[in-house]
């Protein structure tokens, strides 16, 4: 038997998500063995989004974790993670929201990430109000082009102004780099490196002003490799828990495990040469083209179609496809295809032993 095949699949709905427990600590090990200091590591959330899947990582000695949405920290916040960074500047009603959690949960020391005077503003008046301080980090826009402050004097000026706001306290510079991930590592190096050297420049100008030297957060999955290397830095890959079709082709030099798959049958047989599956736009990431998903016990299969709830498939001999045929998938993008799902298979040697659900999928927990 393969290692991803269930003995027990005919239990499991389809299409579902499932976890092979085993391979994801496999996956935290390895992404150990790569730093020299754990407490480096503060890994993204917004892949899992799953306690049990953050508890494994606590296990490990990590404690430091990186989230997106409110609801992803406060999942963080209900297992006890000692250090949260919301990597998302937060406006409007988040800034509640954020308070709230830090109100709720005090074993937590949570902050969150900002790029301009009025946004800093906003956040410092809530808390202050509160009696409170914040910590936060000036988000740095390094080519993402997202969100962020470009590294210069702007940003260093954005800092200083900072330590006049009574409801915040800055501890240091986010750094985003999504936008390289070339396959070859010497280019992914060579960008990086280019990127991050304002980071650099910046972080002296600070303590030259004699300020402390700023705790800087960089980089993902793709330049995990890159900055891991740099020395009292701290580096957030996420995907490395469950990886996926598109990383493991795209960054070989990461030998990270499939972790999560999706289950699905077969639910028509339409000719000699194609079936139909459950797997729609529904249940796997649709943001990429086509293939958005590999079948293990089925590589050779072409994607023909796919709408929302349903998976064209062109194939050698439909005749070994007969419908129930159960076919799993690697997606080529885990981290939205697991917030698809309310829950997750957990499979523990070849059986689906538990249920996990996908707390943080929600846009709201409690607060």
């Amino acid at each position: 038997m393969e290692w991803y095949q269930l003995e027990n699949a005919a239990q499991i709905d389809s299409p579902a998500i499932v976890i092979y427990r085993d391979r994801v600590a496999d996956n935290i090990a390895l992404l150990k063995t790569m730093v020299d200091d754990v407490q480096r590591l503060r890994p993204h959330v917004k892949t899992n989004k799953i306690a049990e899947v953050v508890q494994l990582m606590q296990e490990a000695g990590i404690q430091r974790f990186k989230c997106a949405t409110i609801a992803e920290a406060e999942m963080l916040g209900m297992v006890q993670a000692e250090d949260v960074l919301l990597a998302y500047q937060p406006v409007g009603p988040k800034i509640v929201r954020l308070l709230e959690l830090v109100q709720k949960y005090p074993q937590t020391a949570f902050s969150c990430v900002t790029d301009s005077t009025d946004a800093a503003l906003a956040i410092s008046d809530i808390f202050a109000e509160q009696g409170r301080r914040l910590p936060v980090y000036v988000d740095l826009n390094v080519g993402m082009n997202r969100t962020g402050i470009q590294p210069g004097q702007a940003a260093l000026a954005l800092y200083q102004h900072l330590h006049t706001l009574p409801g915040v306290t800055p501890v240091g510079l986010h750094v985003y780099d999504g936008h390289i991930h070339d396959k070859d590592i010497a280019i992914r190096k060579e960008k990086c490196d280019a990127a991050y050297a304002p980071v650099d420049v910046l972080a002296k100008q600070i303590t030259e002003e004699g300020l402390p030297r700023p705790v800087i957060i960089a980089g993902g999955s793709p330049t995990y490799p890159v900055h891991v290397k740099r020395k009292d830095i701290e580096c957030s890959p996420g995907t490395f828990v469950f990886w996926d079709w598109g990383y493991g082709k795209n960054l070989p030099e990461q030998p990270f495990k499939w972790a999560a798959l999706v289950l699905s049958r077969v639910i028509s047989v339409i000719d000699a040469q194609h079936i139909c599956l459950d797997l729609g736009h529904k249940s796997v990431a649709a943001e990429s083209p086509q293939p958005r998903v590999q079948f293990l016990n089925a590589p050779a299969a072409q994607i023909i179609s796919q709408s929302e709830e349903h998976l064209v498939l062109k194939v050698e001999a439909a005749s070994q496809f007969p419908v129930g045929t159960v076919l799993y998938g690697v997606p080529l993008h885990i981290c939205p295809t697991v917030a698809l799902y309310e829950k997750a298979y957990v499979v523990e040697d070849n059986a689906a032993i538990a249920n996990w659900r996908i707390v943080a999928r929600d846009r709201q927990i409690i607060i």
